[in-house]
């Protein structure tokens, strides 16, 4: 079986940082994106966006890691956004109830938008 890799980068977008994963986000790959979103979180307490768009599958731990995420930052005073999950990623959020939890919103905002 081939190795799925789970690429994440970060970057500022004004008022905004967006983390972009692609790939897989699983038990193997989590940590990775663990990682990204503990120093986005530490550098930035307003607003972070996770774009989703290029991630092909998620499971319990990939929603663990976005929901503590989540948790920190709205306990700093900011706001967490998921941008643009694929089909796959929005009926796990929708069998998990967690369509309700977190704010998902179809595209990313444009620069300076917020």
């Amino acid at each position: 079986m081939p190795l799925v890799e789970l690429n994440v980068s970060t970057s500022s977008r004004g008022d905004h940082a967006v983390v972009t994963a692609t790939g897989e986000l699983d038990l193997y790959t989590a940590p990775r994106l663990q990682t990204a979103l503990a120093a986005v979180l530490r550098d930035q307490a307003g607003r972070v966006v996770v774009d989703l768009s290029g991630v092909e599958f998620c499971d319990s731990t990939g929603m663990n890691v976005l929901l503590a995420a989540m948790k920190r930052l709205k306990e700093q005073g900011g706001a967490f956004e998921l941008a643009a999950p694929r089909p796959a990623v929005r009926r796990i959020l929708q069998v998990t109830g967690l369509d309700g939890v977190f704010t998902i919103t179809d595209a990313l905002p444009a620069p300076g938008t917020g």
